[in-house]
């Protein structure tokens, strides 16, 4: 396969990177290192990103998702707050056009170790060419099995960070990543290289946040990952998730959700979009009672 479409490094009008405060964003990230297009900061950049800006997909009460650059920045730099695929890769991707890497940004499918079932094209992977002409596939948004590090962009790439290990293979129509489990390789999404724009995101993402086919619908999913443990919350179920598969579940009391996502996960929760979350799980507890 090959990479169809690559956006010059530095500027990409019709992504709008030109509205990102960089230095905003290097501060939300603790980041004061080089801005150089190499891999050092490829990887410094990324780490960053997961260990300061958490994941959530709120599905409760909302009617849109925007996703151009001056709206996710507003909510994941200025405001503080985590976001979804969408709003991490593509606020990512400006980052690093700025920074002088060639992105190209693509829509995946999720598996989640299903390989029969064809899902809708629901996630964002980033194809990044640094210093030296190596491609990377990098991705801030995925969450739980997302790599922590970008993954060289070659059939048969492994990485392994803290103890999780993650692979890339060129299946022969279609480049899937896998992440190992207990029981093995774990199929976590798959992706072709040709282009995409806007729109495309646009309209997955309107998907994703309205459709009563969406995993999403109704639902509160939140993440944190780091080298050492993976925190999913999903409704009112906490996993912790360790690389030596030692996990933990359990079952957080609704008025504890918004704490926990707060105080846990560490996501800025505005107030009011808290009050409707716990006022839908108090629902939904009674409903199934």
């Amino acid at each position: 396969m090959t990479i169809t479409s690559v956006d010059d490094a530095g500027t990409d009008p019709i992504w709008g990177s030109d509205q990102l405060d960089l230095d905003a964003y290097l501060r939300r990230i603790d980041y004061d290192g080089p801005r150089s297009a190499t891999l050092d900061t490829l990887r410094a950049v990324h780490r960053g990103h997961l260990a300061t800006i958490g994941f959530i997909a709120d599905g409760i009460d909302r009617d849109q998702l925007p996703i151009d650059v001056k709206s996710v920045q507003d909510k994941l730099v200025h405001g503080a707050e985590g976001g979804s695929c969408y709003e991490h890769n593509l606020l990512f991707a400006a980052v690093l056009t700025r920074l002088g890497f060639t992105v190209t940004r693509h829509l995946a499918r999720v598996r989640r170790g299903n390989t029969t079932d064809i899902r809708f094209r629901s996630h964002t992977a980033l194809l990044v060419g640094a210093e030296g002409g190596e491609r990377y596939l990098a991705d801030v948004g995925f969450g739980d099995e997302g790599p922590l590090e970008p993954i060289p962009y070659r059939h048969g790439a492994t990485l392994e960070v803290g103890g999780w290990r993650w692979r890339l293979d060129d299946d022969g129509e279609e480049w899937v990543l896998r992440s190992m489990h207990a029981d093995g390789w774990f199929d976590v999404y798959s992706f072709t290289t040709e282009a995409q724009y806007p729109i495309d995101f646009e309209v997955a993402a309107h998907f994703s946040m309205t459709s009563p086919r969406s995993v999403f619908i109704g639902h509160v999913v939140a993440m944190r990952v780091g080298p050492d443990e993976r925190l999913v919350l999903r409704d009112r179920i906490l996993e912790t998730r360790r690389p030596d598969f030692d996990d933990e579940r359990r079952l957080i009391a609704v008025d504890e959700i918004v704490p926990t996502l707060r105080d846990v996960l560490g996501l800025t929760i505005p107030d009011e979009q808290a009050a409707k979350i716990t006022a839908h799980l108090h629902r939904d507890r009674s409903a199934r009672q």
